[in-house]
């Protein structure tokens, strides 16, 4: 039992590299779309700020998928590695058709599929972080969405004298600082989702953990509310190590295929991006990385003219955000039905 647990806690650290892995472009597409750096260097930059994001945040979205959205009385080591295989299966699927969907409406999809096949709706914690989840849902891309266009005005206005080579060398540089923080921030929120799987899993094995001895005991933990830092520094490399390796086909069409992107413009997008994620991390709000980053590239792009926006691009991807949460949440159920019948309850 004990190592079947702890092999379920290596698969959540494998759906922590895939999303970074899946996730890569939503930090490096811009960056790379605009030139400024090769996508070799973009990803060890956007890996690195990803893993220092452990430093920096608090531990609240964590926290939030540990305890505030499922029951940890129902929860059990099949809910938890069916929940992972749901989010797991939908991002390679996605991946492979290069759609940038949710890697983190991906796993709460899964989570909440599992556990509700396991013990009906009941096993929901409906309440304000299920709210706050699904209200983020649309909001993340609108709040994206806004802030790049605000910003990417702002700078119109701030250079409209400036020479476009200028404004090019001078967001060339600036695009660095901001491809840094939108990792940052990548890594502050992303990272903490597969986090509050693994306390949750190991919270529900607590009384078994709790009668080991020697180094067993090391993964005993007695609620939610604790985040072990071996947890938060394991989930930080992962991610970063996901990153490393990239995800090319979403970077083509994050970096290009919505609309066409300058240097002033990825600077304005990854910083709005930042600041949207980086709100939410604080306030211990799970959200998509991929819809914040995605909102405000079309933000950016509207502020030239509507069609600069490939809304047929954007439309597709709107959809696989739609499908994320009911398709992975299916998945689950039927990876839990399975994971029942094969190695029980």
């Amino acid at each position: 039992m004990i190592y079947y647990v702890l092999a379920i806690v290596g698969v959540a650290f494998v759906f922590d590299f895939i999303n970074g892995f899946h996730d890569s472009a939503n930090s490096i597409a811009t960056v790379v779309g605009t030139r400024v750096l090769s996508p070799g260097v973009a990803v060890m930059w956007a890996a690195f700020f990803n893993f220092i994001a452990a430093f920096v945040f608090t531990t609240a979205v964590a926290k939030t998928i540990g305890k505030g959205l499922i029951d940890l009385n129902i929860v059990t080591p099949n809910v938890i590695l069916a929940g992972l295989l749901g989010a797991i299966i939908w991002d390679l699927a996605t991946w492979y058709w290069g759609i940038p969907s949710s890697s983190s409406h991906a796993l709460i999809g899964g989570y909440a599929g599992a556990a509700i096949a396991k013990a009906g709706l009941a096993a929901l914690v409906l309440g304000r972080k299920w709210v706050e989840t699904i209200t983020f849902i649309v909001l993340s891309p609108l709040f994206g969405m806004l802030l790049g266009f605000v910003l990417m005005v702002i700078v119109f206005w701030l250079f409209m004298r400036a020479s476009p080579a200028r404004v090019n060398r001078f967001f060339k540089r600036g695009q660095l600082v901001s491809s840094a923080l939108f990792s940052l921030a990548h890594g502050g929120n992303d990272a903490q989702k597969t986090m509050g799987i693994v306390v949750g899993l190991l919270v529900s094995v607590a009384p078994t953990l709790s009668q080991e001895t020697g180094w067993l005991r090391f993964f005993y933990i007695a609620n939610a509310d604790h985040i072990p830092i071996w947890v938060i520094l394991t989930a930080h490399t992962a991610i970063g190590l996901g990153t490393l390796f990239g995800g090319w086909r979403i970077v083509h069409t994050m970096g290009s295929r919505i609309t066409r992107l300058k240097p002033v413009g990825g600077f304005c997008a990854e910083t709005a991006g930042a600041i949207a994620i980086g709100l939410a991390t604080f306030g211990g709000i799970p959200v998509s990385t991929t819809h914040t980053i995605t909102g405000s590239i079309i933000g950016v792009g509207a502020t030239n003219r509507i069609s600069a926006v490939r809304w047929g691009i954007a439309g597709r991807i709107v959809w696989a955000w739609v499908v994320t949460i009911p398709a992975s949440a299916g998945i689950a159920a039927l990876a839990y039905y399975l994971l029942r019948a094969t190695v029980g309850a």
